[in-house]
């Protein structure tokens, strides 16, 4: 074990499962055959390395901005493959209401195919509207396709994968679940939300196809993109990768659309099937690049080392670091280890928010007014090195400033929390958060 387990794992992840197999070693070894091996098995790859071209195709398709690349744009680019590209609109949306009529009303005007990607798709209210819708788009011919991750839905998937294919719809669920130890593994999770119109309009986020308030009473409140333009063409080429790996189907690659704005865009997909962990490189580096501000919006709140000094740093060089979390929890484990992050970030200066009554389920990042940062990737462990997601890094102050005051909301609808503060809670969840701490990398 002490062979196998540092391969392709941060320090931390490593050290605690050495020490788990120090001191359970027969447990340890059972835990590691389900959900410690952070790789998919080595059809699925080969599947991943067929479809480069598909993907090599519209990269080099996508039209460049004027100006060159700056160094954080040329490091996503060799992380998830796709340039920035110019010549396309963005708006943000955050009513969830909202954002589902958008969605189902960009659905019901598609005319040639839609592509909905998503990690929750319940059969309830809100799932009845896009299955309604999908099943029209499917009576006018246009070809629908849709991706659900196996586990995230699994409350539904029998009923609301039942319900899209009696519409007409092509449904698959993704990285399906197995009962035998060789299955496709339970923790490499496809937790990416597209949904792709006519390959000229996406929608790209952290709503899930689901209602609400679908968790015992807490209630989401998320931040989707609606984007247009040449940019979609890279999310759809995602897309059609993760259909690859579900049904061995290489679709052909997607047309450019025509320019609709001046917005200079990039898409990163990071996932295990990736040789790098995109995420953590993109945010890391982004912190490290930061001048005055950065804020973090974030319902899962897990850093790693390199996230913790990169944090740290920016706050003494004069950085004003601001991280909004949710007072509202679902998972009582990560609340638990994410709680025991607090101590060290307040003590180094960093800026900590707490988002009352609701779950704020939104995933975002700016940066000094000038990058912003959109997607489904949260700022933990499981979103750095297990889950496959997509990220929308915005190359324009007037977008991200738009971001940023999405950001002041979320900051005048929470609590700043204080060193003085966190450090007067009882003193009985101190070893239950460093308890929860140590098991963080096992997830």
């Amino acid at each position: 074990m002490i062979v196998v387990i540092p391969l392709r794992r941060p320090p931390e992840a490593a050290r605690s499962w050495l020490l788990l197999v120090m001191f359970l070693p027969l447990p340890a070894l059972l835990l590691y055959r389900m959900i410690g091996r952070a790789r998919f098995p080595r059809w699925r790859h080969q599947r991943f390395l067929t479809s480069a071209p598909l993907r090599d195709h519209v990269a080099g398709a996508m039209p460049l901005p004027t100006s060159a690349p700056s160094q954080l744009s040329q490091l996503v680019q060799r992380l998830g493959g796709f340039p920035a590209c110019a010549g396309n609109s963005l708006a943000f949306q955050t009513h969830y209401a909202d954002i589902v009529a958008a969605m189902v009303e960009a659905i019901d005007g598609a005319v040639r195919s839609v592509h909905l990607q998503t990690y929750i798709f319940a059969d309830d209210h809100t799932g009845t509207l896009f299955i309604d819708a999908l099943g029209r788009a499917v009576a006018r011919g246009v070809d629908v396709r849709v991706l659900v991750d196996a586990l995230g839905s699994r409350p539904w998937s029998k009923r609301s994968m039942a319900k899209l294919r009696g519409a007409g719809v092509d449904a698959r669920l993704t990285l399906p679940i197995g009962f035998l130890l060789r299955r496709l593994r339970r923790d490499l999770r496809n937790h990416r939300k597209l949904c792709l119109i006519d390959g000229c309009t996406g929608f790209i986020g952290s709503l899930n196809i689901v209602d609400r308030d679908f968790k015992g009473g807490i209630v989401n409140d998320e931040l989707v993109a609606r984007v247009d333009g040449p940019v979609v063409a890279a999310l759809e080429a995602t897309f059609l990768t993760d259909w690859h790996l579900e049904s061995a189907q290489l679709l052909d690659h997607p047309i450019i659309p025509p320019a609709s704005g001046a917005l200079v865009l990039q898409p990163m997909p990071s996932s295990p099937d990736h040789p790098s962990l995109g995420y953590e490189r993109l945010l890391v580096e982004a912190i490290h690049a930061a001048k005055d501000e950065v804020t973090i919006v974030t319902p899962y709140l897990i850093p790693d080392d390199a996230l913790m000094v990169a944090l740290k740093n920016a706050v003494d060089r004069g950085v004003s670091v601001h991280i909004i979390v949710s007072m509202v929890v679902d998972q009582y484990l990560v609340r638990l280890a994410q709680r025991s992050f607090y101590d060290e970030l307040l003590h180094a200066g960093v800026h900590l928010f707490r988002y009352r009554d609701r779950l704020l389920h939104a995933k975002s990042v700016s940066v000094d007014g000038r990058i912003g940062l959109v997607g489904s990737s949260n700022a933990d462990i499981r979103s750095f090195m297990l889950n496959a997601e997509i990220s929308l890094l915005i190359h324009d102050p007037a977008a991200t400033q738009a971001l940023e005051q999405i950001h002041c909301g979320y900051r005048h609808a929470s609590d700043i929390l204080t060193l003085a503060e966190w450090r007067s809670r009882p003193r009985l969840m101190r070893p239950l958060e460093n308890l929860a701490r140590l098991l963080t990398p096992l997830l």
